[in-house]
């Protein structure tokens, strides 16, 4: 298997278990679909989750670790999310949630399975665009909590993907990262000074 999926931070992983132990967490989450699983649900495949911030007319500047999401699975399938947080105190549970990046997400680690280069699964997000892509980050032993995408990297955009940028298409972080640009970098308004 060609992925390297790092481990999460074991209090993170507590976190999720608690609150997959708890009724009330579930109860009370807005996910149908983990409400009504039958059967042991398993947090599975911890992916750290990276904010693509301050992208500008020169590139994108920055990135920061956001949180780590594991997957829900419920017998054959993903059926939700659990996200966690850094706080102060250390890695806390945030929320459950489920939509089409659960199924995406899991076609796109199908997906890569199959390349034969070895990768470290990550996701980057990036809010300007309310994109998600799969980062498949080239050094597999990579400390996960940190780290920019490499130019070899490769992005893949996961469903829905914004207009004019295809789902499951993987790209090269170097020809994606600058289309990027041109979309979230405004436009500079009709009469004012470039």
């Amino acid at each position: 298997m060609p992925l390297h999926v790092p481990p999460a931070p074991a209090p993170a992983l507590r976190s999720v278990l608690a609150a997959l132990g708890s009724p009330t967490a579930v109860r009370e989450a807005r996910t149908p679909s983990l409400r009504a699983a039958q059967g042991p649900a398993t947090p599975e495949l911890p992916l750290p989750v990276h904010v693509l911030d301050g992208i500008t007319a020169g590139g994108p500047t920055t990135t920061r670790l956001a949180g780590w999401r594991f997957l829900i699975r419920c017998s054959d399938r993903a059926v939700a999310a659990a996200e966690t947080r850094l706080t102060p105190d250390g890695w806390v549970f945030s929320h459950f949630f489920e939509g089409p990046y659960i199924t995406s997400t899991e076609q796109a680690l199908r997906q890569a399975e199959t390349m034969a280069q070895p990768y470290q699964p990550r996701l980057l997000s990036v809010p300007g665009l309310y994109m998600l892509t799969l980062w498949l980050h080239g050094d597999p032993a990579a400390d996960a909590s940190v780290g920019h995408p490499e130019p070899t990297d490769l992005l893949v955009p996961l469903a829905p993907a914004p207009p004019g940028i295809a789902a499951h298409r993987p790209h090269r972080a170097a020809d994606l990262l600058p289309v990027l640009t041109h979309r979230v970098t405004p436009a500079p308004l009709l009469g004012s000074p470039a």
